[in-house]
């Protein structure tokens, strides 16, 4: 449940505000309220092609962690790239350059409809915390992330192609440690990736596919203890948009692969993640979706505590979502 303040104050300052109060402090906790967003947008030109995005904001890297819930067709975000970066968030310092066109196209693919992920620039440049948002900083050393992205207009269709890529320090706080856990002395861990978007808008048939490869903490249940690991993963999801007079339907299929560290979670938990997703969305009207999903999974995951654990099975999943 999130309630957005946003608004430009001056001709080159814009300000974002979004809480949400149906965060989940534990399992037993639920509807705590919490920031997602809070920054400004300060441009360095007439246009506002060149920008500074500053405070807690989405960190570029991946395109499906930029999408919003509500243009997202999948009800989750793929592991392998959000793993990267819980909850898609930071704080820190982005400087964002497009022309003023391409700046339109982003609004445009988000206003008709097309999933697209927002306006990110061309180009973002950046440095941020790295211990993900709301969380605090704790060894002052950085994050450093690039992204270079276009999407091409060909014909009726537009094609976006992307790289991106972070290098920083990851710190494995301590209340994520179990008794008995190894790990090096200062808690500091390299975590670095990089990673390949590919989109097709659906016009009507669309593509969406990334993948990255990196390394980072990740639980070794041979020797107990945490290590830097090398990480892989990836997802592509094939959608198609379909009018029906005024009326929105999304079919959509994605699979989904990811074998690494979750830095976030206890021990920086080890995963290996195979899924297939079949669903469909229906919008009756802008401000209103419901969403299917059938999902096929075979996850194993394996903390200190919780060793030689693999977990299989289906689930069907449903979501009502109002958007004003």
């Amino acid at each position: 449940m999130r309630v957005i303040l946003y608004g430009q104050v001056y001709k080159n300052i814009y300000f974002y505000i979004q809480p949400d109060f149906g965060s989940s402090a534990s399992t037993t906790g639920l509807n705590f309220g919490q920031l997602r967003d809070c920054y400004f947008d300060v441009g360095v030109d007439k246009k506002n092609e060149f920008r500074f995005r500053i405070g807690q904001s989405k960190v570029p890297f991946g395109f499906e962690n930029m999408q919003s819930s509500q243009n997202r067709l999948p009800l989750d975000r793929n592991d392998a790239l959000n793993s990267a970066v819980s909850n898609e968030r930071d704080l820190g310092v982005f400087f964002y350059w497009a022309p003023k066109n391409i700046r339109e196209r982003f609004s445009k693919l988000v206003s008709d409809g097309d999933k697209g992920s927002g306006d990110y620039g061309v180009l973002g440049l950046g440095v941020y915390n790295g211990q993900t948002a709301n969380k605090p900083e704790l060894n002052n050393r950085p994050h450093v992330v690039a992204r270079l992205t276009y999407p091409f207009k060909i014909g009726s269709q537009i094609i976006e192609p992307a790289l991106q890529g972070y290098t920083g320090k990851y710190v494995v706080a301590k209340d994520q440690l179990s008794p008995g856990v190894k790990h090096v002395k200062d808690l500091n861990y390299t975590d670095q990736r990089v990673a390949a978007s590919f989109v097709m808008y659906p016009k009507p048939f669309g593509i969406q596919a990334e993948y990255n490869v990196g390394k980072g903490p990740e639980f070794n249940p041979g020797t107990d203890s945490i290590e830097v690991q090398n990480l892989s993963g990836g997802y592509i999801t094939l959608n198609y948009k379909a009018h029906i007079k005024k009326q929105l339907i999304f079919p959509f299929v994605r699979g989904h692969y990811y074998d690494g560290g979750k830095k976030h979670e206890k021990d920086a938990r080890s995963y290996t993640v195979k899924e297939l997703e079949l669903g469909v969305e229906w919008q009756p009207s802008k401000n209103f979706e419901l969403v299917a999903m059938y999902t096929i999974s075979n996850r194993r995951f394996e903390d200190y505590s919780l060793q030689n654990n693999t977990q299989a099975g289906r689930l069907l999943r449903l979501q009502a979502q109002v958007n004003f």
